[in-house]
């Protein structure tokens, strides 16, 4: 079996990528007569209907750290880092019942916006620099660097080829179209992700089981790995420091997730651009069913490349070429690239496609909101106030273009990091608790003030570092036991709205903050479509869990 491309391989592959930019530059072109402003660029003139929103959503969210770092964990750990898509599919329908309703009421176009709405310029501005600065040192650099990964351990192409490669691609329509380029091309990515998925997924299965097909690839998988297949770890399990048990369920995990899918500029953005409310709702829906999916096509096989890896017969029958770039120990996050040498031609070219999809479309989703974060936060507030449409479009083009550039150059000094997605969301977890708090209590508790939101942000950063270093430095004993990082999460995030509560309350005397949001039980109101699809999403949660608890 040879394990590079053949040239219907290269052919399936350039399709896919001529389809990609001409779709997204088609889209972004201008119309006759008229000139792009603030709302056609960043908000895709707020008329993507449901279908556009749900499979945008999945394909900013599913990049280069679930399609190689997910599998790694898969590799490493097993199905229990499938709680990561799972949980998500239950959080994004609390985003769409009572997050979305007060963000779209609101008419914003950034999560920083909604900050300086509810509570000051100067936390707005403090946060927008975070998330800046957070897109462009962890997401963009990691989403380049495990994509230039897999490309060179597919193609042995040179690592820093690849990243300039991907990063040109994505770059060639987004920062030219926007938003509505990201999310119209967002739709053809997704069908590429989830068919070249499967297909990857269906072959991994039918090898293991020597060409009897897929479900017979699964249960000796299964048979082989029970292990593998415990969602809720106990404390004996070397991995539980990463899904600390229950804790995965009732802990930080619900920090990770609503942070993400509720304040996270480059995910919900989408749902500001939507038709209106139900559009966007309709949209959440479809991106909760989705995940539900997403596991079968990333984790899976990462627990069939563990068996192969650890079976001598099918390493005997697969040959010579499943000794190259073998995953192990140390280099999970080799499990997806290696599993691709397999497919036959043809297929090798569409499952690289679908990689190709998840990095490219992540890439310009980021690219999209970080620019926009610095163009309506940054430069529209202290640089240029008066900026019309026209150079407004342009801000967001250069520095987009400057994000990119500077991800490229940090991109390679990520090499030697095993296991990307879990170094994704721990890093990422010293800081969301506290703005998931802030955001928490802003929402929905009127007496929060700015004083006491701004301290809580701050406060939190110590808090988190405290339960990270403090424990497993100086004070290590039975009083300051190590604890697993999400349940530092979850600890941090009580604590810091703890902080919040206790200064608004000295400061406002137990008064309501003047920007504090008045909601009701209307205000919630979901129509039938959405409850009808909770219900079923909540049920197959709830039958998965029962059936993979132990």
């Amino acid at each position: 079996m040879e394990t590079g491309f053949g040239f219907i391989d290269y052919a399936v592959f350039a399709a896919y990528a001529v389809l990609i930019l001409g779709v997204g530059l088609w889209v972004s072109r201008d119309k006759e007569g008229e000139q792009k402003n603030a709302e056609d660029y960043f908000l895709a003139s707020k008329s993507l209907p449901w279908w556009a929103i749900g499979s945008s959503l999945i394909a900013a969210n599913i990049s280069a750290e679930q399609f190689i770092g997910m599998s790694g964990s898969g590799f490493a750990l097993g199905l229990a880092i499938a709680s990561y898509e799972w949980m998500a599919a239950f959080t994004l329908i609390i985003v769409g019942k009572y997050f979305l309703p007060i963000f779209i009421e609101k008419g914003i176009y950034t999560i920083p916006e909604f900050v300086e709405k509810r509570f000051s310029t100067n936390l707005k501005t403090i946060l927008a620099v975070f998330w800046i600065a957070l897109y462009v040192f962890v997401n963009l650099t990691t989403v380049l660097y495990l994509g230039g990964l897999a490309i060179e351990t597919i193609l042995g192409i040179d690592m820093m080829y690849a990243i300039i490669g991907l990063a040109l691609f994505s770059a060639a329509y987004s920062l030219y179209g926007g938003l509505s380029a990201v999310a119209w091309t967002d739709v053809i990515q997704v069908i590429f992700l989830v068919l070249g998925g499967l297909i990857t997924t269906y072959l991994a299965l039918n090898t293991v089981s020597d060409g009897a097909g897929m479900w017979e690839g699964m249960k000796t998988v299964y048979n082989a790995a029970p292990e593998r297949f415990v969602m809720i770890l106990d404390k004996s399990n070397p991995e539980y420091m990463n899904l600390p048990g229950i804790g995965v369920l009732v802990g930080g995990l619900w920090v990770a997730n609503i942070y993400y899918w509720g304040f996270n500029q480059y995910i919900i953005q989408r749902t500001l651009a939507a038709k209106s409310l139900p559009e966007a709702q309709k949209g959440i829906l479809l991106a909760a069913f989705l995940k539900l999916l997403i596991p079968f096509i990333v984790v899976i096989p990462g627990i069939a490349a563990y068996v192969m890896v650890n079976d001598i017969e099918i390493m005997t029958r697969l040959g010579d070429v499943a000794k190259e770039n073998l995953p192990g120990i140390g280099t999970a996050d080799r499990a997806y690239p290696w599993l691709l040498h397999f497919l036959p031609a043809g297929l090798k070219g569409l499952a690289f496609a679908a990689l190709a999809a998840a990095i490219v479309s992540s890439l310009a989703s980021m690219l999209n909101s970080t620019s926009t974060i610095f163009t309506m936060d940054i430069y529209k507030q202290y640089i240029n106030p008066q900026a019309d449409d026209k150079t407004t479009v342009n801000v967001g083009r250069i520095s987009g273009g400057a994000a990119l550039l500077i991800a490229v150059i940090m991109a390679p000094l990520l090499g030697g990091i095993d296991q990307a997605f879990q170094f994704i969301q721990e890093y990422t977890g010293i800081v969301s608790p506290g703005i998931l708090g802030v955001f928490l209590l802003g929402l929905f508790w009127k007496k929060t003030t700015n004083k006491a939101a701004i301290w809580g942000a701050l406060a939190s950063i110590p808090i988190a570092l405290f339960f990270k270093i403090g424990p497993k430095g100086w004070i290590e004993g039975d009083m300051f036991p190590v604890l697993p990082w999400m349940d530092q999460m979850g600890y941090t995030t009580l604590l810091t709205m703890l902080v919040i509560v206790v200064l608004s309350l000295m400061q406002n005397k137990g008064e309501n903050d003047a920007k504090g949001i008045p909601l009701s039980k209307e205000f919630f109101k979901t129509n039938q479509l959405f409850n009808i699809g909770s219900f079923i999403i909540l049920t197959l949660l709830a039958v998965a869990y029962a059936f993979f608890w132990k």
